[in-house]
């Protein structure tokens, strides 16, 4: 209640200053936690194979590397149901720095790990452990991130540009990722795959402490605080979502196939196909990938304020149709092994990506009435790790070997976005409309 008296006592110009400071607490964490979760994505593409599945042969050792990529990702939804309990429980705020805690700890604890050589298949063990860690403290990050910041909001037309903004956390932490491991491949030369590879793991330390010291700063969101004040607060938010609102978390789950699948083969899946199968320059597409993310630095948020003026769902449906056609144009550039070819490819990739990414956030959160939404939002947008994310890596590098070709990879891709229109052509809308009071009140 001390926070709500606070809150009440916060003049326009103080209520301003704390959106801001809560989108940059919820941009800055989810670039340190995506930081964390996709160093771990490029070194399974680079190093992984050969150091924890050293007696396999390249194409079972690749398997078995993104395997263990997909254990983080069936820990997302495991996370989202965790946090998003206690995130309509007690807040979003306490609920962000336990998350950031998990995955800092995780991601650092991976540094240390022996390899194959050290212990035998415990290293894979425990590199398997340590990843599902870093999926449940990813699985609620996303959630108390989008909703520290779309909560603070009081415009009903800005909602979209807001809540676009932990989503900017993606390229951001993408960035990071790639630059270390290009900065640290090139410090530690021959020596990469022994231990340099482990030095950006023990970087993300020094991150955690300042996504710390940033999110202690902050405040609760004013639409938790009204719940509290209204005695809103359900025991059991989780079960509660399923009951009111299972349609929202299925189509939630689907719409995303056509966003997350693609992602991660565009930055984990390309980093085997364009290094082991073509041949190309470790070096050339950390760069391509880098440059890709700089371009998301703009086209997320602008996506997201796109949205605000043409309705979420339009601009997400655009951007699933040009996802499901760009998937062609990009196997296509990247089997010229022209490095021009495939550096240009890997640098558009994304922007398909974020035309849904962008307004993605407020699209899913709006969907939930607020005292189920950090449960409802959360286990939507995780649960499609299960489904997309994580099985695309391991999806593509066996469509390849039985194809040989990139095009059977395109495919999926299609496929993956006539789900997602199908779905997203299913979801409510609430560009514009109040948010902050319960949508079934009567229930």
């Amino acid at each position: 209640m001390a926070t709500t008296a606070v809150y009440e006592k916060l003049s326009d110009s103080q209520r301003s200053a704390e959106l801001r400071k809560a989108v940059i607490a919820a941009t800055v964490g989810t670039t340190i936690e995506w930081y964390d979760f996709f160093i771990y994505g490029t070194a399974a593409g680079l190093v992984f194979p050969k150091l924890f599945f050293p007696n396999e042969d390249p194409l079972t050792g690749q398997l078995a590397s993104f395997s263990t990529y997909f254990v983080g990702f069936v820990g997302r939804p495991i996370g989202a149901a965790i946090f998003g309990h206690y995130g309509d429980r007690i807040g979003r705020k306490a609920t962000l720095i336990a998350t950031l805690l998990l995955m800092g700890i995780a991601t650092f604890l991976v540094a240390f790990v022996p390899s194959y050589a050290s212990i035998g298949i415990w290293g894979a063990v425990i590199l398997t452990v340590l990843r599902m860690l870093q999926g449940v403290g990813v699985g609620g990050e996303w959630g108390g991130s989008v909703l520290i910041s779309m909560e603070w909001s009081r415009s009903h037309g800005s909602r979209g540009l807001v809540a676009s903004w932990p989503q900017f956390g993606v390229p951001s932490g993408l960035f990071l990722a790639n630059l270390a491991i290009l900065a640290f491949s090139a410090w530690s030369g021959a020596n990469f795959a022994a231990w340099g590879w482990r030095l950006p793991f023990l970087l993300s330390i020094v991150l955690i402490g300042i996504g710390l010291w940033i999110r202690l700063g902050i405040l609760e969101t004013p639409v938790f605080q009204q719940l509290v004040v209204k005695k809103k607060i359900e025991a059991a938010p989780v079960i509660e979502v399923f009951a009111r609102q299972p349609r929202e978390i299925i189509l939630s789950a689907l719409l995303r196939m056509a966003e997350q699948a693609p992602f991660y083969i565009f930055t984990a899946f390309v980093f085997a196909y364009g290094v082991g199968t073509l041949k190309m320059s470790r070096d050339l597409i950390l760069t391509a990938v880098l440059a890709a993310s700089c371009v998301s630095f703009v086209t997320i948020p602008l996506a997201g304020h796109i949205s605000d003026r043409i309705g979420r769902r339009k601009m997400y449906l655009i951007g699933a149709a040009v996802t499901g056609l760009f998937g062609f144009l990009y196997f296509g550039m990247l089997d010229t092994a022209i490095p021009s070819a495939v550096f240009i490819a890997i640098v558009l990739s994304l922007i398909p990506h974020d035309m849904q990414y962008g307004p993605q956030a407020a699209l899913i959160a709006e969907a939930f009435t607020p005292r189920l939404r950090y449960s409802g939002a959360s286990l939507g947008y995780q649960l499609a790790s299960v489904i997309a994310g994580g099985p695309a890596p391991i999806i593509a590098t066996a469509l390849f070997a039985a194809y040989h070709t990139g095009y059977a990879v395109a495919i999926y891709i299609a496929a993956c976005a006539v789900v997602s229109l199908v779905s997203a052509g299913l979801m409510p809308d609430y560009t514009g409309k109040d948010i902050s009071t319960e949508y079934d009140e009567g229930a």
